[in-house]
C-alpha cells in the first residue's frame, strides 16, 4: 500500500487525478471504476482541465460506477448518473453508451444486480477503482456488517448514511432508503484501487481501515488484502495514523 499526503483538498485532488490520468494515458481503453460524493469532485475537475488542454483522451474509456439510489431516474438531479454527467461526462469526450451506473429504476433487485455484475464482467473487469470512505468505514454503499463476499446487491441504507446524504435533498424523508451497490467482491477484483480521503471526520475510519483488524464491521479494512492500493489523503484524514507513528 502506498500513501500520499496532500496539503489540502486541492492538493489531494490533483495527486489523485495524476494517478487516474496515468492509467488513462497508459491504457487508453481502460475501464475506470468511478465514485460519487463530495470527495472526487476536485479530481474530476482536474481531469476536465487536463482534457481541455489536450492532455487526456476519453474516447475509448469505459466507466462503471459504484452505486445508484434505488428509485431514482438518471435525470433526477440527486441520482448518481446525473452527478457523473454534470461533474465529468458532459465535459469530456467519453462515449456515454460506455458509462455504466446501476439502473435505479429497475424494481426487481435481483435482476438489477445480476445485470450489473454481467456488465462488469462483459467489459473485462475494472482497471482502477476510485473510492471514497464513509465515516463508518463504508466503501460504495457497503455498510458495516455486510458480508465481504457479496457482489452487486441492494442495500438498506443505515440511518447515519441517510442523515449524511440528507443535505442534498429537500428533507430527510426524500432520501431514498435503498441503493444498488457494487459489493466488496467486485471492488476487490479491480486491478488497482485508489482511495481518497480528506478531513478529520475520516481520520478514525482511515486508521481502522488501513491498520485495524480486517472485519466486515469496517468494510474498507478488506483493502489491506488487496495487492495494489494507493491512498491519497490530507493531513487531517491521516492525523490518527501519524499520531500512532505509522506514517
Amino acid at each position: 500500500m502506498i500513501i500520499y499526503v496532500g496539503k489540502d483538498y486541492q492538493d489531494v485532488s490533483r495527486k489523485a487525478a495524476n494517478i487516474m490520468s496515468a492509467q488513462i494515458i497508459m491504457k487508453p481503453n481502460a475501464v475506470l471504476g468511478l465514485a460519487t460524493g463530495s470527495t472526487p469532485i476536485g479530481l474530476y475537475k482536474q481531469l476536465i482541465e487536463w482534457y481541455n488542454k489536450g492532455d487526456l483522451d476519453f474516447s475509448q474509456i469505459t466507466s462503471v460506477n459504484l452505486d445508484e439510489y434505488k428509485g431514482l431516474s438518471g435525470d433526477n438531479d440527486q441520482s448518481y448518473r446525473y452527478f457523473m454527467n454534470t461533474n465529468l461526462f458532459d465535459h469530456v469526450n467519453i462515449d456515454k453508451n460506455r458509462t455504466y451506473v446501476p439502473n435505479g429504476l429497475e424494481e426487481d433487485s435481483d435482476k438489477a444486480c445480476a445485470d450489473y455484475n454481467e456488465i462488469i464482467r462483459s467489459v473485462g473487469g475494472i482497471d482502477i477503482q476510485l473510492l471514497g470512505i464513509g465515516g463508518n468505514g463504508h466503501i460504495g454503499f457497503n455498510e458495516p456488517g455486510e458480508a465481504f463476499e457479496k457482489e452487486t446487491h441492494c442495500v438498506d441504507l443505515t440511518e447515519s448514511t441517510i442523515k449524511a446524504n440528507a443535505r442534498f435533498f429537500e428533507s430527510m424523508d426524500e432520501v431514498p432508503k435503498q441503493a444498488y451497490t457494487m459489493g466488496i467482491k467486485n471492488i476487490m477484483a479491480a486491478k488497482k484501487i485508489l482511495l481518497v480521503a480528506t478531513g478529520s471526520a475520516k481520520a478514525d475510519a482511515l486508521y481502522k481501515s488501513l491498520y485495524g483488524p480486517i472485519t466486515p464491521n469496517v468494510p474498507a479494512s478488506i483493502l489491506q488484502l488487496h495487492q495494489d492500493v494507493t491512498v491519497v489523503a490530507d493531513e487531517d484524514a491521516l492525523s490518527l495514523i501519524k499520531e500512532k507513528g505509522l506514517l
